[in-house]
């Protein structure tokens, strides 16, 4: 038994900042297992990618994070590219994966099962009961407000979320996101739809403005960790959400993990690709 699954697509990311351009790769299920390699947890990947990208499998499993890589066709192609405020970015999608079906996951069994959709196919409603009804279902929801139109990336609403946010007990959004899924752009009200909806635990991250989490009709205020430099955005939010449950999995309130993942976040911003910290590192930031 895992505690945590993360289920998504690594991605080929090509980023595009004013300093530089990297070409990486990329996708939540890459930022996510990175940040979780130093952390003391029983972890595990489950991704879909082409056979010609299965060394970014091998690079994982190099550096001891246990993966499942299924085939595709394809594997996922991002571009982003960042102007001076790294809280914007402009996406182009260059090609897709295949997406997850209740028959990848049949043999892995977790605590936690956190899904980073990049696109709103990725992971079909009828995974997210599935799993659901096996353990605790944690969800990143950018993918499901993401579709392709000409390689471009356009906001869209999640056609099926009063259906599935029923089945979600952890869901991430930031504060763009939340608006798209409720039509309210204020914060708190926003969010007391999606626990209306059925989500549990709302994570509302903003950024350099920390983040707010509903849990239980209570409001946790947290707050950022500010970074000696901003070097690269890119993966601060799944880097959030790896500090975030894995410490909800350790058994840390709903505060004191939000508190550990902003600090995660917040060493993460200073480097250029994923983070590659330790739990000791993470508790030097917060007592900064």
């Amino acid at each position: 038994m895992l505690d945590i699954c993360c289920i998504g697509h690594i991605t080929l990311d090509k980023v595009i900042t004013p300093r530089a351009v990297m070409h990486m790769a990329g996708g939540t299920a890459f930022y996510f297992s990175h940040a979780m390699r130093n952390m003391d947890v029983k972890y595990s990947l489950v991704t879909a990618l082409a056979e010609t990208e299965m060394k970014s499998v091998t690079a994982l499993r190099d550096l001891g994070i246990a993966v499942k890589a299924l085939p595709s066709k394809h594997t996922v192609y991002f571009e982003n590219i960042y102007g001076e405020n790294q809280d914007n970015r402009t996406q182009r999608v260059l090609q897709k994966a295949d997406a997850f079906t209740v028959a990848d996951l049949a043999d892995t069994e977790a605590i936690i099962f956190h899904l980073g959709p990049l696109l709103a196919d990725d992971i079909p409603t009828d995974l997210i009961k599935n799993l659901f009804s096996r353990g605790n279902v944690s969800c990143d929801a950018q993918g499901y407000l993401r579709e392709v139109v000409d390689k471009g990336v356009h906001a869209i609403d999640w056609a099926d979320k009063k259906e599935a946010l029923q089945y979600i007990d952890v869901l991430k959004v930031n504060e763009h996101e939340l608006e798209v899924l409720t039509g309210i752009a204020d914060i708190r009200e926003g969010a007391k739809v999606l626990a209306e909806w059925g989500v549990k635990e709302v994570v509302v991250t903003l950024g350099s403005m920390g983040s707010v989490i509903l849990y239980d009709r209570e409001f946790y205020e947290i707050p950022a960790y500010k970074p000696t430099e901003v070097v690269d955005a890119t993966g601060c939010g799944d880097t959030y959400m790896a500090g975030y449950l894995y410490r909800r999995v350790k058994g840390d309130s709903v505060e004191d993990a939000g508190k550990f993942a902003s600090a995660m976040a917040g060493l993460k911003i200073e480097i250029a690709g994923p983070f590659t910290g330790t739990e000791n590192e993470v508790r030097a930031m917060m007592g900064r």
